[in-house]
């Protein structure tokens, strides 16, 4: 069937969709007053029954674009049913994914939860220990592709007889993560007659291979929306400057507190991040590095205390972008991935909440890197910011996007930030001493250090912490490293170094005059006769007298 983006549909609110009233109740606590443009494109179809192939940009409301008529078909379907069964699989390229959707479909099965049971099987533990839940037959199944054809396999899972749904999400990550073979596989074990829906933020060659696998004469969502949002939501900036000056720019920015809130530091590889947290720890700047090395446990654990305010600044690596594009006008090869996560992807698909700020200490090296990155922030009804700090090497890529992100008169989307390096000369010595104490071994510790700490509390502490989530303050993830040595003096910022201009939108950040040391009054010395006889007058047992009666 042909594209269709132009539906003669004008405001269509969820109560005009014919939902549950159970949904309803679940969408009003969720907050939600009307429907984004994918849902309100794709929901009336898809409780029509018709295969949807969705394409909208990140951010948009695409789980619940299919989430909420997978809810409805499943409460319809129990009116008649005479026995439990899976009805719906919902494949998603990675745990950190997986984790997401089941959250979400949860939020909106809230209010009907003891009629539609959902299962997440992405985690990874022995197969035989999730038999159990599926013996049970939850409504909606979640779970990455490999994991379901392994189920499949060992006979714990059937949906031959019973699978009236199936949603495939991020599907232009499903191939490039690894899952081609697992899905072709897989498709032997569904039924010949099932409703499916592609969701993606992109429509790349791999989504159209999948269109002929999975969907069965489909409707097309092509959503003439720009693929970040409008400039009175997101402001994009860029700053032009060396390596060393990143450096700079980045402590002055986040120390005189120039940016607040939530905010996501990317850079394009694992050592990086971590030179950049040492890099602030020096200044008792907090924060928590995200990468592929670390074990998935512990990166939805990072993801899920960032969401509720733990902490701010997140240092994400976007090692996955380097594989393709141009940056300085030579390819960059992609390194050896020996260790790290094929499901990593932090800038695709998961829900970051709130973010205010998005600084791209390196520059991504594509157009679609740029775009999924800067969609993290100005999410929903939230305004956002996107910083770019560019070198040399990186002009080229940046002259690209600013001629592929323009306005409606010609001008760029992305404006050059005004700010005069010369003012903040002063800082530059502190840079340089904390920069000189993060060495390749500090950082090479740092890496170990991390992932063996990680790799502990994912395994050890996880049944604990969901048993215990009151001292969920132990498991955080942005405990200092300090494996290079720490100068306490750059901890405070003195006051005489504050450029006039900045001054006055520096409250509250942390300046320190110059002080003279007074000498601590000290009383007469202690001989150590008295130091014992004093010891020993606190020790129970040596104080202790027995008086006879």
């Amino acid at each position: 069937m042909a594209a269709s983006t132009s539906a003669d549909m004008n405001d269509l609110r969820f109560h005009e969709m014919g939902l549950d009233d159970r949904i309803l109740k679940a969408i009003a606590k969720l907050g939600w007053s009307k429907p984004t443009l994918i849902q309100e494109r794709a929901i009336p179809l898809a409780l029509e029954g018709k295969d949807l192939l969705a394409r909208a940009r990140t951010g948009s409301g695409k789980t619940a674009a299919y989430a909420i008529p997978l809810v409805q078909r499943i409460l319809s379907s129990k009116q008649t049913a005479r026995e439990q069964a899976v009805r719906a699989v919902v494949m998603v390229p990675s745990r950190e994914l997986c984790s997401q959707a089941y959250k979400n479909i949860l939020e909106l099965t809230s209010c009907c939860s003891r009629e539609v049971k959902c299962a997440d099987v992405s985690v990874q533990v022995d197969l035989a220990a999730q038999r159990p839940l599926l013996m049970e037959k939850p409504d909606i199944i979640v779970g990455t592709p490999s994991r379901l054809l392994a189920h499949l396999q060992a006979q714990n899972l059937t949906l031959v007889d019973s699978l009236e749904v199936l949603v495939i999400d991020e599907a232009d990550l499903i191939f490039s993560f690894g899952y081609e073979a697992d899905l072709k596989a897989l498709l032997p074990f569904l039924p010949k007659i099932y409703q499916a829906f592609l969701m993606s933020a992109t429509l790349s060659d791999e989504v159209v291979a999948l269109k002929k696998l999975v969907l069965h004469n489909p409707i097309t969502l092509k959503l003439e929306e720009s693929q970040l949002p409008d400039m009175d939501q997101l402001t994009q900036y860029h700053v032009k400057c060396g390596e060393e000056d990143k450096f700079l720019l980045l402590y002055t920015l986040l120390k005189l507190r120039l940016v607040r809130g939530k905010t996501i530091i990317f850079v394009n590889d694992i050592d990086k991040s971590y030179r950049l947290k040492l890099f602030l720890e020096q200044f008792s700047i907090p924060g928590c590095v995200l990468n592929s090395e670390l074990p998935v446990n512990s990166r939805c654990h990072i993801v899920e205390q960032f969401n509720t305010g733990l902490y701010d600044i997140i240092v994400a690596s976007d090692e996955s972008s380097l594989g393709t594009g141009k940056q300085g006008g030579k390819r960059k090869k992609s390194k050896s991935k020996k260790g790290k996560s094929r499901e990593y992807g932090v800038s695709r698909g998961i829900d970051f909440q709130n973010v205010a700020n998005i600084i791209n200490f390196d520059f991504p090296p594509t157009i679609k890197s740029y775009i999924h990155r800067v969609g993290r922030t100005a999410r929903g009804d939230t305004k956002g910011t996107a910083l770019s700090l560019v070198n040399d090497t990186e002009t080229e890529i940046l002259e690209d996007i600013e001629k592929y992100l323009v306005k409606e008169d010609g001008t760029s989307l992305i404006r050059p930030y005004q700010f005069k390096m010369v003012e903040i000369e002063g800082f530059r010595y502190r840079c340089k001493d904390a920069m000189r104490a993060v060495t390749r071994v500090a950082i090479r510790e740092a890496r170990v250090k991390e992932i063996k700490h990680e790799i502990f509390q994912s395994k050890t502490l996880k049944t604990y912490f969901d048993d215990n989530p009151r001292d969920i303050q132990l498991l955080r993830h942005d405990k200092v490293l300090h494996p290079a040595k720490v100068h306490s003096d750059l901890r405070n910022v003195p006051e005489y170094l504050v450029p006039k201009t900045l001054k006055a939108s520096t409250s509250g950040a942390s300046f320190k005059g110059p002080t003279t040391r007074k000498r601590k009054h000290r009383g007469p010395r202690e001989s150590r006769f008295a130091k014992k006889k004093r010891r020993n007058a606190a020790d129970p047992l040596k104080s202790f007298k027995f008086k006879k009666s």
